[in-house]
């Protein structure tokens, strides 16, 4: 027995070694992940960085959180996660990413038991996803530059990062670019040129004048506008990137440094963090946001706008949501979600109303 106890001692500091990571290792792999993610090409960053962005886990300014993951644990916990998902949720593998990213030898070995131990039970999970990401081509292989459409001329114009692009790190091919399906421009040749536009709303997240606004989308797609809230208040002026097309989308700065992004387009082709768009019916926002929330009833002050995320993935992460009713047509079901009330993303009823998000808003911090 005494034997038992003497081993149990011993094999304690190891097992509790596996649960925390020293703050050497910490400040380490978030210096090193910085380092790598500030070459935009590297394709287990790119990979990551797109994850943290679909689930929100970095924020709605993911660049910023990038650069300094050390800050929130839960947000360098979410980083090593989809890292180690984009190692195919392999220990080898995932280690040999880690040294990659010149992570110091003896840190290697702690990050990645603490890893493996952290999410081997959601290892099938996260193998499935990622093949299922790249299937649908959910997830770029590199990163590109917003290229504006050519404006009265016969050649589309391109940008790219300097350096070659990443090879696919599974199929040894050539990446697939991060354009948006293309708009159609017709030249003088009758030739078609694809649009090279890149639609990752996370571009304006982190300009600080309209001026960066002008130099990304061009001159000629931006108008600045009077600007109104969800419930049609006066809100000042909005400069609006293509206006007057499904992929209008309206941003405001404040005199705070903040902003707001709006968008309400339902073929919009803006990619959003955790993947909300208009359009999308509430069972999706209630499953991005892991549990159930409040809206304020339809027809009143704020009406179908969200009152409380309820502690959820999306409480007090800068994300705004109108919703409307597809459904009106039965008053006695109708009238249960109106008025000066709020009602459960959750509660019966709300299904067959046909709840869907009508409007999106992002407003970033200071």
């Amino acid at each position: 027995m005494k034997r038992f106890f003497i081993l149990l001692v011993l094999a304690f500091p190891l097992a509790a070694s596996a649960q925390k990571l020293t703050e050497s290792a910490i400040d380490d792999i978030s210096t090193k992940m910085a380092a790598t993610f500030l070459k935009l090409n590297d394709p287990a960053l790119v990979f990551v960085t797109e994850q943290m962005s679909r689930s929100g886990a970095g924020g709605l300014e993911v660049d910023k959180t990038m650069q300094d993951l050390k800050k929130d644990p839960a947000t360098l916990d979410a980083a090593l996660k989809f890292l180690y998902q984009y190692s195919d949720c392999n220990r080898q593998t995932f280690i040999a990413n880690l040294k990659a990213m010149n992570i110091n030898s003896s840190n290697v070995f702690p990050i990645a038991t603490y890893t493996v131990n952290k999410y081997k039970n959601e290892a099938k999970e996260l193998t499935d996803e990622k093949a299922a990401l790249y299937k649908a081509n959910a997830i770029p292989k590199a990163i590109t530059l917003m290229v504006a459409p050519p404006a009265n001329t016969n050649q589309a114009s391109t940008a790219a990062l300097d350096g070659p692009a990443p090879a696919n790190a599974t199929s040894g091919q050539q990446p697939a670019t991060t354009s948006a399906p293309a708009t159609i421009n017709t030249t003088a040749a009758g030739i078609e040129s694809a649009d090279t536009r890149n639609w990752d709303v996370r571009l304006v997240f982190g300009m600080t004048k309209p001026d960066q606004l002008l130099d990304l989308y061009g001159k000629d797609n931006v108008e600045l506008r009077d600007a109104t809230d969800f419930d049609g208040n006066d809100a000042g002026k909005a400069w609006v990137v293509y206006p007057d097309t499904e992929n209008e989308m309206a941003v405001v700065f404040y005199k705070d440094s903040t902003k707001t992004i709006t968008f309400a387009g339902e073929n919009a082709k803006w990619r959003a963090p955790f993947g909300i768009k208009p359009g999308d019916p509430i069972e999706k926002v209630q499953k991005v946001n892991g549990r159930g929330f409040k809206i304020n009833g339809f027809e009143w002050t704020n009406g179908g706008t969200v009152d409380s995320f309820e502690g959820g993935q999306l409480d007090k992460k800068g994300v705004n949501l109108l919703f409307k009713a597809l459904n009106t047509g039965d008053p006695k079901l109708y009238d249960q979600f109106t008025g000066e009330k709020t009602f459960r993303s959750d509660a019966g009823g709300v299904k067959k109303l046909g709840v869907i998000v009508e409007k999106v808003e992002f407003r970033t911090s200071k």
